[in-house]
């Protein structure tokens, strides 16, 4: 019976080691997403004619949230074209529900036409930051 007991016991860490590690190459990373306008996003601040805004959604006691506002305020400042956005999840029910937003923090980035094109759940790193940046507006500059 031992021996049934530490096998069990090996393939539960085996499993549980499996997906914390899916998790950790997920988190933050930003995915392409499928062309389309999304109406609300003037509602949540998003402006036309702005070449890309970091749409983040957050919560009030998410620490990730508050090191993702920190990174895309600087992004912001630092790159021409870029705006940041933050929208409280908890008063943005139906936003949440329409866009499927799992988690907080998650940053959408939206084009010049309202397009969503960039999707990261999780706190991005600054590396995945500015690489989704520079896909999206391709070589940019920065503020001065």
């Amino acid at each position: 019976m031992p021996l049934v007991s530490l096998f069990t016991v090996v393939v539960a860490l085996a499993a549980a080691s499996a997906i914390g590690v899916a998790w950790r190459r997920r988190n933050g990373r930003f995915t392409a997403q499928t062309p389309g306008e999304v109406p609300m996003l003037r509602e949540l601040g998003w402006q036309p004619g702005t070449p890309l805004t970091l749409l983040q959604f957050s919560s009030a006691f998410c620490a990730p949230c508050r090191a993702t506002r920190a990174l895309c305020e600087q992004a912001a400042k630092t790159v021409d074209g870029v705006r940041h956005v933050e929208v409280d999840a908890e008063s943005h029910l139906d936003a949440v529900r329409e866009l499927g937003i799992m988690r907080t923090p998650t940053v959408l980035l939206v084009d010049a036409a309202g397009t969503i094109v960039r999707r990261a759940s999780g706190q991005p790193t600054r590396a995945q930051l500015v690489g989704a940046i520079t896909a999206v507006l391709g070589e940019f500059t920065t503020a001065q």
